[in-house]
């Protein structure tokens, strides 16, 4: 279908500022205007019942931590989100709205993560450091007032890259358990030359070389591609992953691979639900604000991950 008439307004508002693409701004103006963008489109972000920043010792440092709590409740299950930004841009910051509104609507205590950023801390540094927040949240429920069985893995484009490694590192090292793995339009192949990677070339949109620059600054060495870390769609196996949820839009360029993977996982005997939402362009998720559609797939998410985490 074409663009959705909503998502064609915010286009066209970008061609009429002469908005730039991200990747060819440096990467503190990328940064910056990445984050300006979220917080416009995100709505305004829903009260919960407390919010506080922690730092834990992480494999290259302090790690901080932000932690999102609902009104009341005891034994609350647990969600980790991890943000996207191509592994390059983003914070915290960038998915607080995201979390709020799940925190309130799944009912349960959300944990993001300010991993490592690339070209700074290329891969795999994101990958161990959101590793290490899954084990210390596993480690530290009672101290979180949750329930340490009951944790799930979620992220959006490649905070969605990151939730499917750690649900592989999670089975290699027989821990920590992941009740669900929510992937919001993942990276999944570093390599992958789908029809959906070639149609999107739009400059006002993501597109193939958005994920060209963002791949670029994750892989200090392109071979690094190939580690089923970097893109889960190359593992050898996907038995025994916890089950999942796959949302993908059909104006992104990861469309095809993000849906490859559902694909994979369900092969491999893994619970999957895809949901794809057409008309849309990637980054939707992000903007519940300015799209219904938006706001429906959190909703939808939030539902799915209710479910698992009863």
């Amino acid at each position: 279908m074409p663009l959705h008439p909503q998502a064609e307004a915010l286009r066209r508002q970008r061609a009429a500022a002469g908005t730039p693409p991200l990747y060819t701004r440096t990467l503190a103006e990328a940064r910056a205007a990445d984050l300006a963008d979220i917080r416009a489109a995100a709505g305004n972000p829903e009260p919960v019942g407390s919010v506080e920043e922690l730092t834990i010792d992480g494999p290259g440092g302090p790690l901080p931590l932000r932690v999102h709590r609902p009104e009341g409740g005891t034994e609350l299950p647990f969600l980790l989100y991890l943000f996207g930004g191509g592994w390059t841009l983003g914070s915290p910051d960038t998915s607080d709205a995201i979390c709020r509104r799940l925190t309130n609507a799944v009912g349960c205590v959300t944990v993001s993560v300010g991993y490592r950023l690339a070209p700074e801390h290329p891969f795999p540094a994101a990958v161990h450091d959101v590793v290490a927040a899954a084990e210390w949240i596993a480690a530290h429920a009672a101290e979180l007032g949750g329930d340490p069985a009951r944790l799930a893995v979620a992220g959006d484009s490649a905070g969605g890259n990151l939730a499917a490694a750690l649900t592989l590192a999670a089975r290699e090292r027989g821990g920590p358990a992941l009740r669900h793995q929510l992937l919001v339009y993942p990276n999944t192949d570093h390599a992958a030359d789908t029809p959906s990677v070639r149609e999107h070339d739009d400059p006002l949109l993501f597109n193939r070389r958005s994920v060209a620059w963002y791949w670029g600054h994750y892989l200090a060495d392109p071979a690094d591609g190939a580690n089923p870390l970097a893109s889960p769609l190359r593992a050898p196996s996907l038995a025994g992953l916890p089950p999942a949820t796959v949302i993908t839009a059909e104006y992104d360029p990861l469309r095809d691979e993000g849906e490859q993977y559902a694909e994979a996982l369900r092969a491999a005997g893994v619970p999957v639900e895809l949901r794809r939402y057409d008309g849309m362009p990637h980054g939707f998720f992000a903007m519940a604000g300015v799209l219904d559609d938006g706001r429906a797939a959190q909703q939808y998410a939030a539902d799915r991950l209710r479910e698992a985490l009863r």
